[in-house]
């Protein structure tokens, strides 16, 4: 009996521990704090542990596990199973999705940068150059058009763009510099301490950074329409870890990828809907610049600018063209099924 005993404990504990060894936990690399930005990264951890009766799991870090420049370094190496990037802040590491940070493209809703970016995303070469960094595009993250917060006296003519400081990353910094700025590409966090200190006059964000990273607690006035453009940071996981996932896990993770952008999108839309009273609250003015002034810098910073990434990547052996081409369709698409 007392072998009995012992037998059916030790088959307990066995048990135990290889349900306990079955459990997935991924870590997953992102920066900042929690906010709109990061929503669905949020919400698509919470549907895969309900999916999986908390079978599959993941812990989300602000910064715990890598600085924001390096995680697509860390996804190649496997120090963690999921991250978030920002495709400007290293551009030759991931040239193909740097078509949808080209200024002027056009874009002009949430839904339409997501239609975007999953197109760009589904295409081989990015697939491909995407795998180079053993990294799989999960999701996007689909923000509005940047605007400038800025100090000092509104600038709402383009030649007062000209030696003026602003931070902006890809396509956003060179639309500026083709104007006459000085943009650079310091992160995100970096941004309010920069502009604190003087070391720049204005920054160029969404809506949810320039509160997050306090930027409009610094700002005298805010750009309601200049729209140059936006970033690109989609969500990747390694394709390892991707790969290990049980068929379970798997379409667990797979099928919670919609809902957890709708949520997004619904969330992020709350905010644009009160932004006015934000602005309002602080004290910062809205600054509009006129039809013409747009048409100047559409001019100058748009058509060539797409010209001249064109000619650069194709150079390189990407297919720069079709995936340009693909962004036009795609919103053309988007447009006439709304």
């Amino acid at each position: 009996m007392k072998r009995l005993t012992s037998t059916v404990c030790v088959s307990a504990l066995t048990v135990a521990f290889a349900t306990e060894a079955m459990a997935t936990e991924w870590n997953v690399s992102l920066w900042g704090k929690r906010r709109a930005f990061t929503e669905h990264v949020h919400k698509l951890a919470e549907l895969v542990e309900e999916k999986t009766d908390g079978e599959f799991t993941m812990n989300i870090s602000y910064g715990g596990l890598s600085k924001n420049t390096e995680n697509l370094d860390g996804i190649s190496i496997f120090a963690f199973e999921m991250a978030q990037f920002c495709a400007g802040y290293h551009p030759d590491k991931n040239r193909a999705i740097t078509v949808l940070e080209l200024p002027f493209l056009g874009v002009n809703t949430l839904e339409e940068e997501l239609a975007v970016s999953q197109a760009v995303y589904a295409h081989p070469a990015v697939a491909n150059e995407m795998a180079q960094w053993s990294a799989q595009l999960l999701m996007p993250t689909p923000m509005p058009q940047y605007n400038l917060v800025g100090t000092g006296e509104p600038r709402d003519e383009l030649s007062e763009f000209d030696g003026m400081r602003v931070r902006a990353t890809g396509g956003i910094g060179r639309a500026f510099e083709a104007v006459g700025a000085v943009p650079t590409s310091m992160t995100a966090s970096e941004v309010y301490q920069a502009m604190e200190a003087g070391v720049i006059d204005t920054a160029s964000f969404a809506q949810h950074a320039h509160l997050s990273f306090g930027t409009i607690n610094e700002a005298d006035w805010w750009t309601a329409n200049l729209n140059p453009g936006t970033v690109n940071c989609p969500v990747v996981v390694n394709m390892d870890a991707y790969d290990a996932l049980s068929d379970a896990e798997r379409e667990a993770l797979d099928s919670s990828i919609p809902a957890a952008l709708e949520h997004y999108l619904a969330n992020y839309g709350e905010l644009l809907a009160r932004w006015d009273s934000v602005l309002e609250e602080k004290g910062v003015e809205k600054v509009m610049i006129s039809e013409a002034e747009l048409d100047k810098f559409r001019e100058i910073a748009g058509t060539p600018t797409h010209e001249a990434w064109i000619e650069e990547l194709s150079v390189q052996g990407l297919p720069a063209q079709e995936l340009y081409d693909l962004v036009q369709t795609t919103l053309e698409e988007t447009r006439m099924s709304n």
